[in-house]
């Protein structure tokens, strides 16, 4: 039971700290619409952010079973890790509050007539989501290891989160960097999991494949 608790909570700590870079994309795209139009790209951006992710996940998850795949995702969750630690650095969440609340507020950010049409705010956000997909995608199937519903549910959370409570999450983040921190240190074991299994597993890893070790059995519950 605790494991599963602890595995829950690490997704939702990685999609969190994760999300700063996808909250300065809607933010920016938002405020660039007439004020009556933010409301709507704000919610509309955020759900289609977390609807990508549950999507790319699952597939990601499926691909992960593949024998080899594993460590190529280890490989990538480390750059992944690199890229949050850049971001911590260079203060994105601070920047994603501002960018929200500038959005969210009538008489900042373009105020005239509107320049471009809700779909194209919410095309040109989508976009730029796909993209930056990535980083969730791995860490989350990481830390769910196969389990569709712990993965779903666990987004799921995220979604209710960064959807009505973007910018008080761009406020924690920013008023506490310890929590961006943590995140950064629980990815970093996550990632270094993922290399040894990517490696060492029976099952999954490169070296059994490749004849060069025997291999262990590390999937859960050995």
């Amino acid at each position: 039971m605790m494991e599963h608790a602890v595995d829950f909570g690490a997704i939702i700590l990685a999609d969190l700290v994760l999300s700063g870079d996808n909250a300065l994309i809607i933010g920016m795209a938002a405020a660039g619409l007439a004020p009556e139009l933010r409301a709507r790209a704000i919610m509309f951006g955020m759900v289609i952010a977390a609807l990508l992710r549950i999507v790319f996940a699952v597939i990601a998850t499926k691909l992960l079973g593949i024998p080899g795949l594993l460590f190529l995702g280890g490989l990538l969750l480390c750059w992944v890790c690199w890229r949050l630690y850049q971001e911590i650095l260079a203060n994105v969440d601070a920047r994603a509050e501002h960018a929200l609340e500038m959005a969210e507020d009538p008489e900042a950010g373009y105020t005239g007539p509107p320049r471009r049409t809700l779909r194209q705010a919410l095309w040109t956000i989508t976009i730029a989501d796909v993209s930056m997909s990535l980083d969730n995608v791995l860490a989350v199937a990481a830390i769910a290891d196969g389990d569709t519903f712990k993965l779903v549910f666990g987004l799921g959370l995220a979604i209710l989160l960064m959807a009505f409570a973007a910018t008080l999450i761009m406020k924690l983040l920013t008023r506490y960097p310890v929590i961006s921190w943590l995140g950064l240190i629980v990815l970093i074991y996550v990632a270094g999991h993922m290399l040894f299994r990517g490696v060492f597993d029976i099952n999954y890893g490169v070296g059994p494949m490749l004849g060069l070790i025997e291999g262990m059995d590390l999937s859960k519950g050995h």
